[in-house]
């Protein structure tokens, strides 16, 4: 049984993927407590990835407790009633397996790599830590040091990360996307093992996770193990979230940061729609070909003319993504070169955008940028656990996983007029927030070490 798809999906997956032509497409079961279970199977070599994705992250937090998202995250190594502190990881490692997890805005994810005959095993300890985690006061107050430690070393120590820190936080006025996913310091400081706590109790149950297996394995074998494992676990009732909608921005929205940096930097975030029907948003699919017109291969727009041409840039670049449960941006950037100021940079990438709008883009250039655009999204599935990222992304922004193959064939689709519409629409001034960097001296301080316990 091959794939469902049409037309340009199907000719890219044979010309480019040979052997994913031939892979079994993904099946989906759901449990008796609503735990919805997805497996991809593909036989290439004896290995799974085994992911387990809830769809809450640090969007659903609320004033005070930012961070709680992440923090909880931590704790889910730190031992449940039948598992001491740091058993968990061992015993994957026992196993030969790789594990770790990830918090976003939308989601938090966690997950096992390993060989096919391991499954079980990690199966069974990722349902243990959904049912018997343990909170022991003691762990958190350590762990949360650590946490902190994270955000001084990733994000405070960081220029560009402090960018984008204040870039979102300025963008976003009402939206919770204001918040960064580790969290504000202060609230760190203040945060208790009874916020972790509840944390889990509120929202890590079957009914709001979703299981992501691919590789080497048989779905009706995955689906009995699931039941066998997170079956029995109850179901709760989750708390509905409310939207928090971001208001209509009306002006350009500008920002500086100061911080130790070699260069200064200039990031342009435009708001931008999100993907929510694959079949209606056409302006997504089209924003995604023209940020690969702009930077998406060696030879695009920004780079070719700005960096290598007129060599008024070190650097530039333009990123967009639609997988998003609250709104979306999309982003100009890039680093001036000597004797060009960031003012003048910011200009010059505005009107490489300018330019699709009046003139379009070519033919030539459009069918070269979608090959290339289809293609890097194919070669993802070279990967097991790329099949695994991409269907837990899809599940948890609310994209049926069903759906993947049908997004490769829009971005087929998409015309030169639409590139070019979609360049006049969406980048004014009305939905523009600018970050500037300040570059401060760089001191002689040592970067700090990373602190014992960082997870990813």
């Amino acid at each position: 049984m091959t794939f469902r798809i049409r037309a340009i999906a199907a000719a890219w997956m044979l010309a480019l993927c040979p052997l994913a032509a031939h892979a079994e497409p993904a099946q989906e079961f759901m449990l008796e407590n609503g735990m919805k279970i997805i497996v991809k199977e593909d036989h290439r070599a004896p290995t799974a990835a085994h992911m387990v994705w809830y769809r809450i992250g640090s969007m659903d937090e609320l004033n005070g407790t930012t961070g709680v998202a992440h923090a909880l995250e931590h704790m889910m190594f730190k031992g449940t009633t039948s598992l001491k502190p740091g058993e968990f990881s061992a015993r994957v490692a026992a196993l030969g397996g790789r594990e770790n997890a990830f918090t976003s805005k939308d989601y938090t994810a966690y997950y096992q790599q390993i060989e096919k005959s391991r499954l079980e095993a990690v199966m069974a300890l990722e349902a243990d830590r959904m049912a018997n985690l343990v909170f022991d006061k003691d762990e958190f107050a350590r762990e949360i040091k650590v946490v902190m430690e994270e955000r001084r070393l990733r994000t405070e120590d960081q220029a560009s990360a402090r960018v984008y820190e204040a870039l979102n936080a300025a963008a976003f006025v009402a939206h919770p996307y204001h918040h960064p996913i580790v969290g504000w310091m202060d609230d760190l400081q203040h945060m208790t093992v009874e916020d972790a706590k509840a944390w889990h109790d509120r929202f890590y149950a079957p009914n709001n996770a979703t299981m992501v297996v691919t590789g080497d394995v048989d779905a009706a074998q995955v689906r009995a193990l699931a039941e066998k494992y997170f079956g029995k676990i109850p179901v709760k009732s989750i708390p509905v979230t409310r939207p928090q909608n971001e208001p209509l921005q009306q002006g350009v929205r500008r920002i500086t940061v100061k911080a130790p940096a070699e260069n200064p930097y200039v990031a342009l975030a435009f708001k931008a729609p999100t993907l929510r029907d694959v079949e209606k948003d056409d302006d997504v699919h089209a924003l995604d070909v023209l940020s690969a017109v702009l930077d998406g291969f060696d030879n695009a727009r920004l780079p070719a003319r700005l960096v290598r041409t007129e060599r008024v840039a070190n650097s530039v670049g333009a990123s967009y993504s639609s997988n998003a449960r609250g709104p979306v941006l999309f982003v100009l950037d890039g680093t001036p070169a000597a004797g060009t100021t960031t003012e003048q940079l910011e200009k010059l990438l505005r009107d490489e955008v300018r330019r699709v709008a009046q003139e379009g883009v070519t033919e030539e250039e459009l069918k070269r940028v979608k090959n290339q655009l289809i293609a890097s999204q194919i070669y993802k599935r070279d990967s097991v656990f790329g099949q695994a990222m991409e269907i837990g992304v899809m599940e948890m922004t609310g994209i049926s996983h069903k759906q993947i193959d049908r997004i490769i064939e829009k971005l087929g689709q998409v015309t030169a007029k639409q590139v070019q519409d979609v360049a006049a629409r969406y980048f004014n001034e009305d939905q523009l927030t600018v970050a500037t960097l300040v570059p401060l001296p760089l001191t002689d301080r040592k970067p700090a070490a990373p602190p014992a316990g960082l997870r990813h």
